[in-house]
């Protein structure tokens, strides 16, 4: 029995779950949270599409990027989803299991799957393709999860990613691609990745090392983990320049003048997004 009544119930509806709504707890697995913006042609009944945004270590962007991103959903017809992956979410104090998509017991692409899948029923949408953007660690996510569902992708947007997975198939994962299929019970698939259209941004003065440089007997340490370059940007210049040589086309903006701050480019992700958005809906 609902405690509101009818017209109560409308009113809090349109209060907390659309627009910008309230953070809701994941049904499939409540550890987790997200909170969205949902545009008026939902509450029209129109459909719209979906950009998941993906938080950095902080996991103050979350909310950020919902705000950040309303005024874009509004004009574009395109609802956002912003998950939340809770430092110590297992107890241990740790902060970056999901950037590397597998901790313990946690596969933190399914978790994202689900949330879609849940809201997609909530609001009676098809989201069985969205698009896929995040900064810092939520670059680490958007660039992975692009690597093991690109089937589930109309685009990426990848933001200075303080670590990258290249395309390599002689070295294991998170460093390369060898063992994909026996870690995640699923193989890369070049095909599929070549048909997203994937976006790289970072700030050409996004230059400290302090948090990315691996050493050895640190908890994500791998042979190779330094490899791909010492600067953020030197690591996403080495990222795209994989994605390319599998056949994915990749727009890269380095930013002028802009260090490691996300919100001054995410004038850049919106242009991509819109541009994409916009070629994808006249095919």
């Amino acid at each position: 029995m609902h405690e509101l009544g009818s017209g109560a119930i409308a009113r809090a509806q349109a209060v907390y779950d659309y627009g910008e709504t309230a953070i809701f707890a994941a049904t499939a697995d409540p550890r987790f949270h997200m909170l969205l913006y949902v545009p008026p042609a939902v509450m029209e009944g129109r459909k719209v599409d979906l950009l998941v945004a993906v938080h950095g270590t902080s996991r103050t962007s979350a909310i950020e990027f919902r705000d950040g991103f309303a005024e874009f959903g509004l004009y574009n017809d395109c609802a956002v989803l912003c998950p939340i992956f809770p430092v110590n979410v297992r107890g241990d104090g740790q902060r970056s299991g999901y950037k590397y998509m597998v901790e313990g017991d946690i596969r933190y692409d399914h978790v994202v799957l689900s949330m879609v899948e849940e809201m997609a029923r909530k609001y009676g949408q098809d989201w069985s393709k969205f698009a896929i953007f995040g900064f810092s660690g939520g670059g680490h996510f958007a660039h992975r999860f692009a690597i093991l569902h690109p089937e589930r992708l109309w685009a990426a947007s990848i933001g200075a990613p303080g670590s990258v997975t290249l395309l390599d198939p002689a070295r294991d994962w998170w460093v390369g691609i060898r063992d994909v299929a026996e870690k995640f019970g699923r193989p890369f698939d070049p095909a599929a990745l070549a048909r997203v259209p994937v976006h790289m941004v970072v700030g050409a003065l996004d230059l400290e090392t302090w948090e990315i440089t691996h050493e050895p007997g640190s908890r994500y340490w791998m042979e190779g983990a330094n490899d791909a370059g010492r600067t953020r940007p030197e690591r996403l210049a080495s990222l795209a320049g994989s994605f390319e040589q599998a056949g994915v086309n990749v727009t890269f903006d380095e930013v002028p003048g802009v260090s490691h701050d996300r919100m001054k480019v995410l004038h850049k992700v919106k242009a991509f997004l819109t541009k994409t958005l916009a070629e994808m809906r006249a095919r």
